[in-house]
């Protein structure tokens, strides 16, 4: 019997692109897990309501919030894209061990003090509380005018030391060596070189390598 098209997308998302795989089963585990979520930035991109972008690949996240009734809440610097709470990760306007989970994916390239910002997620987290966080590495230059500007890139060893009060951090690629070069340039976005890259990484063992476009990171304090 051939397998569904269900099962070959997940067989494709383990075996190509690993770090989506990552991704989502880490996104699966708060939504199971938690009862309510903070999304810094509305950086999962599932709203049109509440957001200046929305990505199609994430609608399955839309609807894993709806079926499993998570409270799920927007927090944003500015008014403009209608957040749930406006407010600036570097003083977040939540009591100590107050959040069940935290979202903050590409927000941290973006602040003036990335290590304030990380003893905030710990603070406002209730213990046991889990954080999803992604940062760039080898990856473009992407300020966007009159929102936000493009300060830092991180390395692993950089995680490490922000996030070295959480008592677990589990960390993955985005991007082998080969596909974050490629990621770089106007290829990226052409999916047959996007594919080329998966291939020779998957050849020459580079698809977990730390020269990678940034990093995805499951926290819990």
């Amino acid at each position: 019997m051939k397998p569904s098209l269900l099962k070959l997308k997940e067989i494709k998302t383990k075996i190509i692109v690993p770090w989506e795989g990552f991704f989502r089963g880490k996104m699966m585990k708060i939504l199971t897990d938690k009862k309510s979520i903070i999304d810094i930035g509305g950086s999962l991109r599932i709203s049109t309501a509440k957001g200046n972008r929305v990505n199609p690949d994430m609608k399955w996240i839309a609807e894993a919030i709806r079926q499993n009734r998570v409270d799920y809440k927007i927090m944003d610097v500015v008014p403009d894209y209608n957040p749930d709470v406006v407010g600036d990760i570097h003083n977040m306007p939540f009591a100590d061990n107050s959040v069940d989970a935290i979202i903050c994916m590409a927000v941290f390239e973006h602040i003036e003090d990335p290590l304030t910002a990380a003893k905030e997620l710990y603070r406002v987290l209730k213990p046991g509380g889990y954080c999803l966080f992604q940062a760039p590495f080898l990856y473009y230059y992407h300020p966007e005018k009159g929102y936000y500007n493009d300060y830092w890139r991180f390395t692993p060893d950089v995680l490490k030391m922000m996030f070295k009060n959480f008592s677990v951090m589990e960390t993955h690629n985005i991007r082998g060596a080969a596909a974050s070069v490629i990621h770089l340039t106007p290829l990226g976005r052409i999916s047959f070189f996007v594919a080329v890259g998966n291939f020779l990484d998957r050849l020459f063992k580079k698809s977990g390598s730390n020269q990678s476009s940034g990093f995805t990171a499951f926290l819990i304090k």
